[in-house]
């Protein structure tokens, strides 16, 4: 029994796919198959049931599941002790949201760079559900993210932290106006938004539809940077996490609005799967994001 064909079991059974398995493995799809082949022989049972396109672990599979995962974990821990008086420097993948890699990860990287250049670090940002589904894959080392509390099973917590959404917006377009608002005085002024699958611009829209408020939505876009260059450049309001627009609220080039109605807050966390080994390098990213909140 060879540790990468468990490695490559484990894969199948959580994608439910031989062909999704071998491409994010990088093997051919023959290879995974004769991997596995291999392994039901050593062991004498079948893993998975095969109909048509669709497969799914049998009985006995889903058993063998639960030991592949602690002998990988275990053999992965083990590999971890007896390289640990040498320097970082195996990859490091961090699954995050655009708003907070722009503004959280600028120096987790420089950190790197500076006190572990051997480490390659490599950040893919998409929207929460897609992380969390690639949480689940092991495409990622650990997800920085920000959202209502959640909780699974199959995940651990290493970080949680509230953060409030605020209404900004630049002094020059405000003016003289009171700083306290009710939403529905809000509707015939511009907002730069975020897209619907941001979650906190969900929780906006549920509240525009439970009120039938409707704002002018003069642009909607992922990248929080460039909606407050908007905003500084064109006036206008958004709706934002608080870190995003903390330096520019501290700068004067921002203010905030006190809309008593809607005080969404979420938290920033940090998930990793239940079953993945805590690398150093991992440990080394999730202590400097927790150091910048």
């Amino acid at each position: 029994m060879e540790f990468r064909q468990l490695n490559t079991f484990i894969t199948i059974a959580k994608v439910e796919s031989f062909s999704k398995a071998a491409e994010l493995l990088g093997y051919s799809q023959s290879a995974v198959t004769v991997q596995i082949r291999l392994l039901e022989e050593e062991l004498g049972t079948r893993l998975f049931d095969r109909l048509g396109k669709s497969i799914s672990l049998t009985a006995r599979g889903q058993r063998f599941l639960e030991q592949a995962q602690h002998i990988v974990k275990e053999v992965s821990q083990a590999k971890e002790i007896a390289g640990e008086e040498e320097e970082l420097c195996h990859p490091l993948h961090i699954g995050t949201l655009e708003s907070l890699c722009f503004a959280k990860l600028p120096a987790v990287l420089r950190h790197f760079r500076t006190c572990h250049p051997q480490v390659p670090v490599k950040i893919t940002t998409a929207s929460p559900g897609k992380l969390y589904e690639m949480l689940e894959q092991n495409q990622l080392d650990f997800i920085y993210l920000l959202d209502r509390p959640r909780h699974s099973k199959n995940w651990l917590k290493v970080m949680e932290q509230k953060e409030p959404i605020v209404f900004v917006t630049s002094p020059g377009y405000w003016g003289s106006r009171s700083r306290r608002v009710w939403v529905a005085d809000l509707q015939k002024d511009p907002f730069f938004l975020t897209e619907k699958n941001e979650n906190y611009r969900r929780e906006l829209d549920i509240f525009l539809e439970a009120q039938s408020l409707e704002l002018t939505l003069a642009l909607e876009i992922g990248n929080t940077e460039f909606i407050i260059r908007l905003l500084k450049e064109n006036g206008g309001i958004s709706y934002l996490p608080f870190f995003a627009v903390r330096e520019s609220l501290q700068k004067g080039e921002l203010m905030a609005l006190n809309a008593p109605e809607l005080r969404t807050v979420m938290c920033q966390q940090i998930f990793v799967h239940k079953n993945k080994w805590m690398s150093r390098e991992m440990e080394e990213g999730i202590e400097r994001i927790r150091e910048g909140c």
